[in-house]
């Protein structure tokens, strides 16, 4: 991969205003790339650094995954543990054969808050509700109990978000902690995540991203920005929200493979595919504890990956085995860091 060639091709994205925040890549040796790009507000015109926080959206997930499987290993519940017999949770559409492998790799088949496989939007939630009254994990409930499972526990794969809240409630009954006070602890402290938070949108806090998305005129030329404060609860859940730098992400990856935040069998548990979810050209994608997987023609993982997306909001963290890289790319845009992650993947093949 060729430094100079992907720092023009971001800078040429920045310029265009369809890219802001940052890239980091990591090969066997340690860092090899790391730039940020555009602004961090365009209220206040202050640029991206590489110690800006941003809005991980949905890869605040595999600080779930991790969490959870902390607490299997401290036996507070197992992989087969039913959910509903553990957070003795009743009259709801959920299905007492639901476990916490099922809330794991999105096979549990609950009706989710807003289902993304059938194009509904998170921030239309919010349209009828206040999204400043959802602030603890238990709020996040009557979004979903009532709602129809597509099918049966283990019976398919659909990505849920609302799996994630269920964990987060499960770690929060075995702790006695609330989710976040948990997380910040044993998996950001633990990881050396040292800038790694949830912070609240309605409090000021130093080097956070502002969450924004062009607004477009008929041409499509950006004409201004639109603020994501309307657009989903004041601070960050089980199943997204959590911010963090660039290093931070790196330090939490490398902190799951050598084992500084779970043991042997839970480091292979999470970093093994599990289930199929659909085909995935030249392979499938596959689904795992917290990360998903690509395969390549001859079944063999091309990359194991998390993504997060949400209005002013994007992101992923990405591992390539067969080379050894990492590539970290966080963006304060919905849309933002999925040109630069197409980039990357072309030139890693080169």
């Amino acid at each position: 991969m060729d430094a100079v060639a992907l720092d023009a091709e971001l800078s040429m994205l920045a310029d265009a205003r369809s890219f802001s925040g940052v890239v980091r890549v990591d090969g066997p040796g340690g860092p090899w790339f790391a730039q940020a790009y555009g602004l961090a507000s365009p209220t206040w015109g202050v640029p991206c650094t590489l110690h800006t926080r941003f809005d991980t959206a949905s890869i605040t997930k595999l600080f779930t995954a991790v969490a959870t499987l902390q607490q299997i290993e401290a036996g507070a519940f197992a992989l087969d543990t039913s959910v509903i017999d553990y957070l003795g949770l009743s009259g709801t559409h959920i299905s007492r054969d639901v476990t916490t492998y099922h809330l794991l790799t999105h096979t549990s088949g609950i009706g989710d808050d807003a289902d993304e496989e059938a194009g509904e939007r998170y921030e239309d939630l919010w349209v009828d509700k206040p999204n400043y009254a959802v602030t603890e994990t238990d709020h996040f409930l009557p979004n979903f109990v009532d709602k129809a499972p597509n099918f049966a526990p283990g019976e398919g794969c659909r990505y849920c978000n609302v799996g994630y809240v269920l964990l987060g409630l499960m770690i929060e009954r075995a702790t006695g902690q609330s989710y976040r006070e948990y997380v910040t602890e044993r998996v950001f402290a633990a990881a050396g995540m040292t800038r790694a938070g949830f912070f609240r949108m309605d409090v000021v806090e130093a080097d956070v991203a502002e969450g924004v998305d062009p607004i477009l005129d008929a041409d499509g030329n950006v004409t201004g920005w639109r603020r994501n404060i309307y657009s989903y609860p004041p601070i960050g859940s089980p199943d997204g929200g959590a911010h963090v730098t660039a290093d931070d992400l790196m330090r939490f990856f490398a902190a799951v493979r050598n084992g500084r935040l779970l043991g042997s069998d839970s480091v292979e548990a999470m970093t093994t595919p599990k289930v199929r979810h659909s085909d995935r050209p030249p392979g499938e994608h596959l689904i795992g504890f917290g990360f998903e997987f690509e395969t390549d023609a001859e079944g063999k993982v091309r990359s194991m990956w998390k993504e997060g997306i949400n209005v002013g909001a994007s992101g992923m963290l990405r591992h390539y085995p067969s080379r050894d890289l990492t590539v970290v790319v966080l963006s304060n845009m919905e849309e933002g860091a999925w040109e630069p992650l197409r980039i990357i993947d072309r030139l890693v093949e080169i």
